[in-house]
Formats: structure tokens, sequence, C-alpha cells
């Protein structure tokens, strides 16, 4: 018997991401292995679309934003004074929270910058973006109770 898609089973599969508009986000295919069961790896929407899939099964997933990166945060773009980030500064560089400020949990992207000022951005790349996602499962295996307290205290 073909095992299938169920909470405590470990699924492997190969995935493609698009915007709304049918464009790839990244080129080509990706794996990931998972262990299938709100663990919280996969957006839960895809693991619901997953539940009860076997291996060769494909299918794809939409996704509105509230369903995966959540909305665009205006709020979480930021300005800073040049003079507190490295000379080699460069669109994308990441820092954990605001140079010079106190910790804010958050990763801050460089989007701009000029002599004075550094605008920062703590919004994930695609948040605000309606994804789908192209989905095939190439493997579903039922995981040991170690790996699954193994997987409860990673947190993942």
């Amino acid at each position: 018997m073909t095992s299938v898609v169920r909470p405590g089973c470990w699924v492997r599969l190969h995935y493609r991401l698009f915007d709304a508009q049918g464009e790839p986000i990244e080129p080509g295919e990706r794996e990931l292995t998972y262990l299938h069961g709100g663990h919280g790896t996969v957006f839960a929407r895809i693991e619901s679309a997953l539940e009860g899939r076997a291996a060769g099964e494909a299918l794809s997933v939409y996704l509105e934003p509230q369903d995966s990166f959540g909305d665009y945060d205006a709020a979480l773009v930021r300005l800073a004074p040049r003079e507190r980030f490295p000379d080699e500064l460069e669109v994308g560089m990441a820092f954990e929270g605001v140079p010079g400020e106190a910790p804010d949990g958050l990763i801050h992207t460089v989007t701009d910058f000029t002599d004075d000022t550094v605008v920062l951005d703590a919004n994930h790349p695609l948040a605000g973006m309606a994804l789908r996602f192209e989905l095939r499962v190439l493997e579903v295996r039922a995981a040991t109770d170690e790996e699954i307290e193994h997987e409860r205290r990673a947190g993942g």
C-alpha cells in the first residue's frame, strides 16, 4: 500500500514558486523535506492541500498574502543615518535590527541609500504578494516517534 501524506509522515517534494501573474519567483525547482502535521515548516494551506496525497501526485496551491508572508507593512520601512553602517554597504545587505538602536528581532534589508541616509525594509521580500506553488510529491514515509519528538523539540 502506498503511503499518503498525513500527520507524522515525512514528505519529500519538489516545488516551484510563481507570482499571481504566473511569473517564476525563483529559477527552477526546489526540493523540500518536512514533517507533516502542523510543525510550522510549510504554510498551513499547503499542508492542508497535501493531506491524503501520495508520491507521484502533483498539485497547484494559490495563496493570498495572509496565507503566506503577510501583507506589506509600510511601518516596517525605516530610515537610518548612513554613519551607522559599514563603508562597504550594498543594496540587499541585511542586518539584525537597525544598527545603533535597541534590538527589535527583525531582519532589516537595505533597499536604498545615499551619502546621509539608509532605507531599510523589515518586510519579508514576498510580503503582500499572492503566490502560486506548483508541488510534486516525491516520497512519503512514516516518521519514527524519535524523529517526531526531535522535530517538536527543535521547534520545526
